[in-house]
């Protein structure tokens, strides 16, 4: 299925099954198919599930532009009205948690009543005066560099941290080439610019406008998003938010810690 925003884009999303909703944010580079092990999961349990393909992602259009976290926000926004949802869980992996932030600041919370924060990109991931944890900016033109000059290659040594398979979380190589042929996917001027966008997109003021119960799932390992800079940090600018660390995770934790995730996400949707 297909919506128009608000720049003419067409943007995919999919929607199974009915009652309660949850709107899957997947990560940047990743498409709706990375929600393959939560999607059936809560749909048997009696949710509605949604899930979108950010512009540049999947079978969405592949604009030059409207790469910068505000239009992305503004995106997802425009899915829930397009949908007239209420009541709205929104659950947001790495980048797409920075988006969920950032349309609470936008567009408020009237249509939603709960978000997740999985291994997300947030609060702020750039080394400045006023942010001394952050990420040195030479380290993240390398990055980018590396993606400019050779994607795949960059891609396959991300994959291999992604699931932090070196301490013995059980995702199969199969499972991992799926992961990196799904990125692989997506337009490589977004990858560029989803990445850039990510690291300079500063949502500290954005986590401190929602008041709906949150709740920041991150992994100790994470490589992508490492937990002193995101996970720890964000749960500081959320008092009272529900806060669960996987001490084996990685960034892919949707998938190698699934079962604990779903197990999780569903004690929360219930309380």
């Amino acid at each position: 299925m297909f919506f128009e925003t608000h720049d003419g884009t067409q943007l995919a999303y999919e929607d199974y099954g009915t009652g309660s909703p949850i709107v899957f944010v997947a990560g940047a580079m990743l498409p709706t198919d990375m929600w393959e092990y939560q999607i059936p999961f809560f749909v048997d349990r009696g949710y509605r599930c949604i899930a979108i393909d950010r512009r540049g992602h999947g079978r969405s259009d592949r604009p030059s532009g409207g790469y910068d976290i505000d239009t992305t926000a503004d995106d997802l926004a425009a899915l829930l009205d397009h949908l007239d949802l209420r009541d709205v869980t929104l659950v947001g992996h790495s980048t797409g948690g920075a988006e969920v932030a950032r349309l609470v600041a936008r567009h408020g919370e009237t249509r939603v009543a709960r978000v997740v924060f999985l291994a997300a990109i947030l609060p702020f991931m750039k080394l400045t005066d006023d942010n001394p944890a952050g990420i040195p900016e030479a380290v993240a033109e390398g990055l980018f560099e590396a993606i400019r000059t050779d994607r795949g290659k960059w891609m396959g040594r991300q994959t291999q941290a992604y699931f932090a398979t070196h301490l013995g979380n059980d995702v199969s190589p199969e499972q991992a080439d799926t992961t990196y042929r799904q990125c692989m996917a997506t337009s490589p001027w977004a990858t560029l610019k989803m990445q850039e966008t990510a690291f300079n997109a500063d949502n500290r003021a954005a986590l401190r406008t929602i008041t709906v119960p949150a709740m920041v799932v991150h992994g100790a390992a994470d490589f992508s998003a490492p937990i002193d800079v995101t996970g720890r940090r964000t749960a500081e600018l959320l008092p009272g938010c529900t806060y669960r660390e996987y001490p084996t995770a990685g960034h892919g934790l949707y998938v190698s810690h699934a079962a604990e995730f779903n197990d999780d996400l569903l004690a929360f949707l219930k309380s």
